[in-house]
């Protein structure tokens, strides 16, 4: 594990672009190591694999050491995904490089998502929250809420590959990292129930982050999207953060719209490359 931390941290450099997603390293931090590629005994390439399920194929993400690229190691690693899904399969490649597009046309993949990375200073100016009639927030509380934020959070994200399929072990993988901070996890609730929440982050490098946001079906169009990022944006700003990133889809134009009335703007790309 040690090496393949290494190998992500030397490209992360070179590139200025995580090549792993926080869902990668957390399954490498948990034991679940992917494929790799070798010299002389040393790890210079890894790639994790995500399995098919009933609704979604299989998927992926890799990396290449810096100093021992342009070796045909990129090319051996999604060549073993590939075999590895026996099927359909989405890699992402963060950044969305150069060299990860020609890999990707070279082996007549096509691109089939865009993730947009924005970002807004902490010190730009910005509205106060307006919390709707009939409305509470308040704070994640571990150990009580985890089962109604679960339910809340598949209604929300029914039709995201990703988010939508999380479980109480990805739940409490995350309230085990050092970054986790009940305090900036906001929920609202309306008649005593959640219907909305915004999960901030803090990350290392002191960059706050709208982590996620997700609004209950039932509670679409009170205008709980503004209340809760604001909210959210309050609280990473009364933390001193310089800057707020988050992630967004760029076929979600209706978060795209919140997020650019509210200062954000774009800073980067990530996609995901699949089979046709």
């Amino acid at each position: 594990m040690e090496q393949i931390v290494a190998l992500v941290e030397a490209a992360t450099r070179v590139d200025g672009v995580a090549p792993l997603s926080e869902h990668a390293l957390l399954a490498l931090k948990a034991g679940r190591t992917g494929l790799t590629v070798r010299e002389n005994d040393e790890i210079v390439g890894y790639a994790h694999f995500d399995p098919a399920t009933e609704d979604e194929p299989a998927s992926g993400e890799l990396v290449v050491h810096p100093e021992r690229r342009h070796r045909g190691h990129g090319r051996e690693l999604l060549r073993a995904l590939r075999r590895k899904a026996d099927g359909p399969l989405r890699v992402w490649a963060h950044g969305d490089l150069p060299a990860a597009a020609l890999l990707a046309d070279s082996e007549r993949m096509v691109r089939s998502r865009v993730l947009f990375q924005m970002r807004r200073s902490a010190d730009d100016p910005m509205t106060d929250p307006a919390v709707p009639a009939g409305v509470s927030l308040r704070t994640f509380e571990v150990g009580r809420d985890e089962d109604a934020w679960l339910e809340v959070n598949a209604r929300a994200f029914a039709d995201h590959p990703e988010q939508g399929q999380w479980t109480i072990d990805d739940l409490r993988a995350r309230e085990q990292e050092s970054w986790f901070d009940p305090e900036g996890f906001f929920l609202a609730e309306r008649d005593g129930r959640l219907v909305g929440f915004h999960w901030t982050k803090i990350h290392p490098d002191g960059l706050g982050e709208v982590y996620v946001v997700g609004i209950d079906p039932s509670a679409q169009g009170l205008g709980l999207g503004r209340t809760l990022t604001l909210t959210g944006l309050h609280h990473l700003r009364d933390r001193g953060v310089p800057a707020v990133l988050l992630y967004v889809d760029e076929d979600n134009r209706n978060a795209l719209h919140l997020y650019e009335s509210l200062g954000f703007a774009r800073y980067a790309v990530d996609v995901m490359y699949a089979t046709p």
